[in-house]
């Protein structure tokens, strides 16, 4: 099975029901939200599935992407289609295994958008938030798009993270989350 991104590049994403692409009206929205902040930027995407979220922050000049799924047949799939799409000095990085593991892993790094898009009925949004929130791994003026059932996304506060807005589409809402106001304050008193 295929699918179409920015610039009519085809993908290849794997068949069954292993993982659930994001639908292009979403893709596009979320890019439409971001428009204007993906060049250049360090974009880390959870639960990349085909690789398709990647593969468009690419397209619009994201410089340094990490994608991590647990997936082990994805991940030849999201290896083909983000070495498709890279150019020049792009980086690609592909991590395997357990998402909280990995997060960990990147302790010491930061990414300016994030795509985070589980399994639906999956447990991991809180937990997968918190971590963020914990290694630091969101840039200063970085956002976290989940994409959830419109019907099932409750976030426990977590100090350092606020909501900024919500989109719906149909079944589908994308959360955006952005560092606090206090956060935010306590990084400009640092710096």
């Amino acid at each position: 099975m295929s699918l179409r991104i920015y610039g009519n590049r085809l993908l290849k994403t794997l068949s069954g029901e292993q993982t659930r692409p994001t639908a292009a009206r979403v893709r596009e929205a979320v890019f439409n939200v971001w428009q204007g902040s993906i060049s250049g930027c360090r974009w880390l995407d959870l639960c990349a599935g085909a690789g398709t979220m990647s593969a468009e922050a690419l397209c619009r000049g994201a410089v340094e992407v990490v994608a991590m799924e647990q997936s082990p047949r994805a991940l030849a799939i999201i290896r083909e289609n983000l070495q498709r799409v890279k150019q020049g000095d792009q980086t690609v990085e592909i991590l395997r295994g357990d998402l909280m593991a990995r997060l960990k892993s990147l302790q010491g790094r930061q990414f300016d958008r994030m795509y985070f898009d589980p399994p639906y009925a999956s447990s991991l949004y809180q937990p997968v938030l918190a971590a963020i929130a914990q290694y630091e791994l969101l840039a200063p003026d970085g956002e976290i798009a989940v994409e959830h059932r419109r019907d099932r996304l409750t976030i426990e506060p977590i100090p350092t993270l606020e909501i900024l807005r919500e989109r719906r589409y149909s079944n589908t809402t994308v959360t955006f989350i952005g560092l606090s106001d206090e956060s935010l304050r306590e990084l400009q008193k640092i710096k």
